[in-house]
């Protein structure tokens, strides 16, 4: 008797990164990755990218326009582990260091058909003075060595109080 193969599913995602409102800042690039689970697997296109540089639009909305395209497509047997598009935004600082901006992460939508999604961003704080004036000091803020952390739900249980 045989024996029946996991039935696969895929998921294919195309768009873009069409823009972004970071006011204070101008000349921002954007990189983008995917985070899913074990289940999934990539079949076609570019896990990840990165943008070219922006300047803000010259009218009242101040847009950084990327128009950044997405093309990939996934396999899996099952929806766990559904993939997340993780963004970071870098920028020049004073020194013109590139800088992290903003990180955010929305999953992909679970219905097909078109979808525009607008993602919060934030950027990590320093735990105590001391690193916050010595990253202001040297220029450097914090950021993440793997930005795919942003769509992990690791370690952020709430300590008890």
């Amino acid at each position: 008797m045989a024996t029946a193969s996991p039935s696969v599913f895929l998921l294919m995602v195309n768009g873009q990164v069409e823009s972004a409102q970071f006011p204070e800042y101008d000349d921002l690039y954007c990189k983008y990755c995917f985070v899913y689970g074990q289940d999934w697997a990539p079949t076609a296109g570019l896990e990840e990218g990165i943008s070219q540089i922006t300047s803000k639009s010259q009218d009242v909305r101040q847009a950084l326009v990327w128009n950044f395209p997405i093309d990939v497509t996934f396999k899996s047997t099952n929806p766990y582990g559904w993939p997340q598009i993780v963004l970071s935004v870098y920028g020049p600082d004073m020194f013109g260091n590139d800088v992290v901006r903003g990180y955010g992460a929305v999953h992909v939508p679970f219905s097909p058909g078109r979808h525009k999604r607008t993602i919060p961003m934030f950027v990590p704080e320093s735990t105590s003075k001391l690193q916050k004036f010595t990253s202001w000091f040297m220029g450097r803020r914090p950021e993440y060595t793997d930005p795919k952390v942003v769509a992990q739900g690791e370690g952020r249980e709430a300590q008890p109080g």
